[in-house]
């Protein structure tokens, strides 16, 4: 299987859970310490993962590379599982172009790229499973915290979810997207360090606490397994109830 991210947070998160399952992992991040210690933490529990800690997910080329040797090395893929995103915050008025375009080549770009990659190789094994990682951002408004670009592509990712569900159904490929809310990892530690911004996002929850990476992962297990063979098309929201209302 692959899963994009895996320098450190979900994506660590993901790899541990999905090699304890019996999964081999093949991972991949430009985090070149962050993979590694991923790797030895996956050896050191008994599984198997390779990958690359040097890959640019925006490099086309480069992810057909990795694609490729996965396939190569493991004699196919049957599962994907795109985890890896980050983003520049700004609103409308304060968002550089600049920054728009780099934010939407890591957080929707990258995610066609390595889905188009492994695709074939998807049907050629008959089948398989696609997980993307969306957000909540993609499903309702957070408010003034200047995430407009994270919104527009994580409701892309929902919608091309969608249409790879529909593409896949005759290949006995399934496709779902996730969307956390809340979700303690390095790249948010900071901002709920913060109390005002920690009380903004926890407030509206139902469940008074940050999420897990592992709250996550399970989910991505559940969508990737045969346990939800009859799951196509959806978006499953992982937030504690803050959509809920």
């Amino acid at each position: 299987m692959l899963i994009t991210g895996t320098g450190g947070g979900q994506g660590r998160a993901g790899a541990l859970r999905f090699a304890a399952e019996g999964a081999v992992v093949v991972g991949a991040d430009i985090k070149t310490a962050g993979h590694a210690e991923t790797v030895a933490m996956v050896e050191d529990e008994g599984g198997v993962m390779t990958g690359s800690g040097t890959l640019d997910l925006t490099v086309a080329d480069d992810v057909r590379a990795w694609v490729q040797q996965a396939v190569t090395e493991h004699g196919g893929i049957d599962v994907v599982y795109n985890n890896a995103g980050v983003f520049k915050m700004g609103d409308i008025a304060s968002l550089s172009l600049e920054d728009w375009t780099w934010s939407v080549d890591r957080e929707l770009n990258q995610v066609f790229s390595v889905t188009r990659a492994a695709w074939p190789h998807l049907v050629a094994r008959g089948g398989g499973a696609i997980v993307n990682t969306a957000s909540i951002a993609g499903v309702v408004t957070l408010g003034e915290g200047g995430g407009i670009v994270h919104a527009a592509t994580k409701a892309a990712v929902i919608a091309m979810t969608r249409d790879l569900a529909v593409s896949g159904a005759a290949h006995g490929i399934r496709a779902n997207s996730i969307s956390p809310g809340t979700v303690q990892t390095p790249a948010t530690q900071e901002m709920f360090a913060d109390p005002v911004g920690r009380e903004a996002m926890l407030g509206p929850q139902l469940i008074k606490r940050l999420g897990q990476p592992d709250d996550i992962v399970s989910a991505a297990l559940y969508l990737a397994s045969d346990e939800a063979s009859f799951v196509t098309g959806v978006n499953l929201v992982v937030d504690g109830g803050y959509t809920t209302r």
